[in-house]
């Protein structure tokens, strides 16, 4: 279409094409992406070109931590789980006094610096501690036991997976959820057909979270739980015994264990996604 006169007075003076723009926009945007995504990957690439191959083997105790991690942090995240998702609930579906409160000690945990956080589970639950004194009592050790570590661990993932599985519960329509109920759905079945399922990618993403911090949690299980000796506390030994060298293959094993369920449960959730959707 021709332009008139009076719509060429009306444009503005200095106006580009849409299009261009917003092509060299994208392109710096995704510039500016790839640099920063370049970025984040630099020290993995440098442990893959780093790694010697070629003399790579496993230290005495490797295959220990890696049962010891896996074991108790498979414990840790189905605990979490269980206890942290009425939480998560609570936090996303109702209001109440002292709510701020509430949300302020589920951060805590996360604000603090990890070793910070091993001191006060020391100072709380060591052998002579307010509460470590009659758990001793009754025969439960809360330090350098594998209810130690199995603590440490919970302490440094749920925070992180309560976070994730409300705000996927807050993503939850609730116009969905009171129809159920009109249908004549009990709160259980509506909260299991409806919720979790609708739920479902921001859930998968908590349990991951959890997984993972459980599984590298380093600065509260050094506190309180050097023994037994996990993935990352183990890490720390072979570097400080041997040297550099003796870090490789279990570095490479704490990879191996800890991205395939993220991964899993990312396209499972995605896939669960692409079925609730019209």
């Amino acid at each position: 279409m021709r332009l008139t006169p009076l719509d060429t007075a009306a444009a503005p003076p200095f106006a580009h094409p849409a299009g261009p723009l917003s092509a060299r926009r994208a392109w710096i945007v995704a510039g500016f992406g790839l640099a920063g995504l370049l970025f984040l990957s630099l020290p993995f690439v440098g442990l893959f070109v780093s790694t010697p191959w070629r003399t790579l083997h496993l230290q005495q105790g490797d295959l220990g931590s890696v049962w010891v991690s896996v074991r108790y942090t498979l414990l840790a995240v189905g605990l979490v789980v269980v206890f942290a998702t009425p939480v998560a609930w609570w936090l996303a579906r109702y209001a109440f006094r002292g709510k701020a409160l509430v949300e302020l000690l589920v951060l805590l945990p996360l604000l603090t610096p990890p070793l910070a956080m091993g001191l006060l589970l020391s100072m709380s639950y060591g052998p002579y501690s307010w509460a470590g004194e009659p758990l001793g009592r009754l025969g439960l050790s809360l330090t350098n036991t594998p209810w130690a570590f199995l603590l440490a661990q919970i302490y440094g993932s749920a925070p992180y997976y309560i976070v994730a599985a409300r705000s996927a519960f807050e993503g939850v329509p609730r116009e969905l959820e009171q129809i159920s109920l009109t249908l004549g759905q009990s709160p259980w079945r509506t909260f299991w057909r409806i919720t979790v399922p609708l739920a479902g990618l921001g859930l998968a993403a908590g349990v991951a979270l959890a997984w993972v911090r459980a599984l590298g949690e380093f600065g509260i299980v050094l506190i309180v739980a050097y023994y037994p000796q996990g993935i990352p506390v183990k890490l720390w030994v072979n570097l400080q015994d041997t040297g550099l060298p003796a870090v490789y293959p279990l570095l490479w094993l704490f990879f191996l264990i800890g991205l395939p369920l993220p991964l899993l449960l990312g396209a499972m959730s995605r896939r669960g996604q692409g079925g609730v959707e019209p």
